[in-house]
Formats: structure tokens, sequence, C-alpha cells
């Protein structure tokens, strides 16, 4: 498998820094507007912005993380063995609230399918935005658009985009993956 390295280091904390200021133009005080993580890796996204945000702003945005694994439509087609699903973490409702659903990658718009059908437990948003840190155009089954885009990567089906996290990871880096051909 070859690798590029698409984004890391200063450009990735440029990249979620500029991320921010878009959130602050378009939200200002943030009112009512919470942050809703998509488990797994969308919650880092979420609470690295939630703290960039309070110390541009000293605003605390209300911030959740979200499962989606049963209101997937393939998750009984994701192997034989059991299914592990992540925690939802949301104790607040979102009815006549902006909600900024925040994902690392989106790719073909399921994950984010379902987790607006997931949203529906928690009540009913006057607005959902969605954020992402990579946009791959071109692969969409369902027509779904950010409002909010970290970096824009064209892509073909054989080639997947990893985001790497230093909570997890040990370090923040975007990369492209593509099956070698030896």
């Amino acid at each position: 498998m070859k690798q590029s390295t698409l984004l890391d280091g200063k450009k990735f904390q440029i990249t979620l820094r500029r991320l921010c200021q878009q959130l602050i133009e378009t939200h200002q005080e943030f009112e009512d507007v919470v942050f809703i993580g998509i488990q797994p890796r969308g919650t880092f996204l979420a609470q690295r912005l939630q703290e960039e945000i309070y110390e541009m702003t000293q605003v605390k945005v209300k911030l959740g993380l979200l499962d989606i694994t049963f209101y997937r439509d393939d998750f009984r087609q994701k192997g034989s063995g059991p299914i592990i699903a992540n925690s939802t973490e949301i104790d607040f409702i979102i009815d006549d609230k902006k909600v900024v659903l925040m994902d690392d990658v989106l790719w073909t718009g399921r994950t984010i399918r379902s987790a607006m059908d997931a949203l529906q437990a928690f009540g009913r948003p006057t607005k959902i935005e969605l954020l992402v840190l990579v946009d791959r155009r071109f692969s969409r089954e369902i027509p779904i658009q950010p409002d909010f885009i970290g970096m824009q990567v064209d892509t073909i089906d054989s080639q997947r985009v990893s985001v790497e996290w230093e909570e997890v990871d040990d370090k923040d880096s975007i990369m492209l993956l593509t099956e070698s051909n030896d």
C-alpha cells in the first residue's frame, strides 16, 4: 500500500483554525449552536474545534458524541462477529438548536444520513450543518454536501483517506492510501 501525506503538522493546525474562523463568522455568539461529533473519529475533530473556539472566543459550545452503529444501512454486513458500538454522549436536547454535525472524512454520504436519523432521538433542530475535515468528492451515493470543509480530495474507489489524531495516533495527519499493483 502506497501512502501519501496530504496534510500534517502546522498545516493541519492551520486547517483546524480556519474551520473555527468560519464557524465564528457564521455563528458569532454560538447562542443556540451545539456540536455533535460522529463516533468514532469525528469526535476528535469536534473536541478540538470546541477547545479552539473556546480559546478564541471564551465561549464553550455544547458538545455531544453520537454513535450511529445501529442506524447504518450496512451494520449487519460488517462481518461475522458481534457488532461493537461506541457510546452516545448527548446530555442535552437539540430542539430549536443549530446542530453542527462533524466527521473526519465525507465519502459516500451514508454515515451522515445515518447520523441525521440517529439525531432524531434528541429532538428537532432548527438547522443541521455539516463540517468535515476531508471531503472526498465524486464518490457520493447519497446527495449530501458539507457546509464547512477542511480540504477536498479527489480520489478513486480503490483509495482510502486516513486521518490520524495525536490523541490516539501520536500525530495529526491526513494520509492518502493507494493499493499498489506490485
